[in-house]
C-alpha cells in the first residue's frame, strides 16, 4: 500500500522504483536496472528514459505523464508507448553456498570477486539477506524482494543465526557463559551470544555460536576480545534455514509453500 514518487527529474532521467530481475527491452526506448530503495519504493519496476524520449509517451492510467513529479499507487497502470510494465514477479528466496574469498556485495570498486561473481545471471542483481565477510563461508540467503530482506534482517523477527567456528587457542567453556548476558568491546554493546565448545584439536577449537543480532564481525571481534582470535567461521544456519549438504558455490531455492510458511503472507 501507499504511494511511490514518479518524477521526470532535471535533466537526463525518468525515474520510477523497480525490480531488479526485469530488463525491458522495447525498441522504442532505452531501460537501466536501479536496484529497490527501501520504503514504499522497493520491488517496484523502473525504467530509465532519457528525458528527450519520454514526452507523450507514457501514460499513468490511460493519462499522459506531462508533470516533472507526481505519486503513483502500487497498482497504477503505467504504459510506455502504449506497453504495460510487467506483473511483479513473486518474492523468491534462495539459499547459496558461499564460499571463503568473496565479498557480499554487488559491485566492488576495487575490483575483488563477489558472491554474485559466478552465480546465474537472473540472480546478479539479487539482495544478499544479511553479510558473511570475505573470509567467513556458509549459509547466504538471496531474495529478489527488498521488504522480505529487510524483515528478514530485522533482530525483532528474533530468528537465531548459527555458526561453526574455529579459535586458536584452548578453550575455557567458563570464559564463554557470560556471553550469554552480553558483551561490551571498545564501547560496542553486543547482545546476547551462545557460545560451547565441540572439540579442542591441538592448539586450536571448534566451537558452536548462536546469535539473533549480527553486528558487523560480531564473533571474530569477540573471540579476539576473548584471547582466541577465528580461522574460520561457517554460518550453518539462519533461522529455519540451513545451511545442509548444499555444497560450496551451490544456490538452492527455497520452495514459496516453505517460505510462506515461515514468514507467513508474501507476494
Amino acid at each position: 500500500t501507499g504511494v511511490v514518487a514518479f518524477a521526470l527529474t532535471a535533466p537526463s532521467f525518468f525515474n520510477l522504483a523497480f525490480s531488479p530481475f526485469r530488463h525491458l527491452n522495447l525498441d522504442v526506448a532505452e531501460y537501466a536496472p536501479i536496484l529497490p530503495r527501501g520504503g514504499a519504493h522497493a520491488d517496484l519496476y523502473g525504467v530509465n528514459l532519457r528525458n528527450d524520449r519520454v514526452e507523450g509517451r507514457v501514460t499513468l492510467d490511460g493519462q499522459t505523464v506531462d508533470s516533472p513529479a507526481l505519486n503513483v499507487s502500487p497498482d497504477a497502470d503505467i504504459r510506455i508507448d502504449g506497453n504495460p510494465l510487467p506483473a511483479r514477479e513473486k518474492a523468491r528466496l534462495w539459499r547459496y553456498h558461499k564460499p571463503r574469498g568473496r565479498l557480499t556485495t554487488n559491485h566492488d570498486p576495487e575490483g575483488r570477486p563477489t558472491v554474485f561473481t559466478d552465480l546465474p545471471p537472473e540472480l546478479r542483481n539479487s539482495k544478499a539477506v544479511g553479510r558473511l565477510d570475505m573470509n567467513s563461508e556458509g549459509l547466504l540467503l538471496l531474495t529478489n524482494d527488498g521488504d522480505l530482506a529487510r524483515k528478514l534482517e530485522l533482530p525483532a523477527t528474533g530468528w537465531t543465526r548459527r555458526y561453526r567456528v574455529r579459535v586458536y587457542g584452548r578453550v575455557d567453556q567458563a570464559k564463554l557463559e557470560p556471553l550469554k548476558r552480553g558483551v561490551t568491546i571498545e564501547g560496542v554493546g553486543y547482545d546476547a551470544i551462545v557460545a560451547s565448545v565441540d572439540k579442542q584439536q591441538g592448539s586450536n577449537a571448534w566451537l558452536t555460536v548462536s546469535l539473533r543480532e549480527g553486528k558487523n564481525r560480531e564473533i571474530r571481534r569477540v573471540m579476539e576480545h576473548l584471547g582466541w582470535p577465528v580461522s574460520r567461521l561457517i554460518r550453518l544456519a539462519y533461522g529455519p534455514f540451513q545451511l545442509g549438504n548444499l555444497k560450496a558455490e551451490a544456490v538452492d531455492p527455497v520452495p514459496h509453500k516453505v517460505l510462506r510458511e515461515q514468514m507467513g503472507q508474501v507476494r
